[in-house]
């Protein structure tokens, strides 16, 4: 069973909706959800905001946090999951912006990607991992499998 059949087969049984707000993903999560037979019963809607206009417009992502942190920050990880939940009939949101590659900079390297998970009546997370320069399809599907944890873990709460 992959974390997807897994994460599938919780939310069904807990009766929750999810919705994935994704940059540097491109809709890999909810194309791997969606991979899943009955992923209609559990998947609410994807958002892919890969320009900071459409993290702005489709997700309420204030300017001011994408001036004062950049997209590939932990604030705007939460703005794009908070985001997703107001915006969606889902009950947990996730959200994913980072640097795949090939890239990056001394402060924001290839392979760092910032995670949100939003959920009704629990304080929004974020986190941080950098995954190192792997390669762009591997950061992307790490982080893919990373997000679909969360919502897993998220479940168990």
């Amino acid at each position: 069973m992959t974390a997807a059949d897994a994460l599938v087969t919780e939310a069904k049984s807990a009766g929750v909706m999810i919705a994935t707000a994704e940059s540097c993903t491109g809709g890999m999560i909810a194309a791997a959800i969606t991979d899943v037979a009955g992923a209609s019963s559990v998947l609410e809607r994807g958002f892919v905001t890969y320009s900071n206009t459409a993290k702005q417009e489709m997700l309420g992502v204030r300017a001011e946090t994408l001036e004062a942190h950049g997209a590939v920050s932990e604030p705007v990880a939460s703005e794009m999951a908070e985001g997703a939940l107001a915006r969606s009939g889902a009950s947990l949101a996730v959200s994913v912006t980072g640097i795949a590659g090939p890239g990056g900079s001394e402060h924001k390297p290839e392979g760092r990607v910032c995670f949100g998970l939003a959920q009704d009546g629990v304080e929004t997370r974020t986190e941080t991992i950098d995954f190192g320069a792997l390669g762009r399809a591997r950061v992307r599907t790490a982080a893919t499998d990373h997000a679909l944890a969360l919502l897993r873990d998220a479940l168990k709460i």
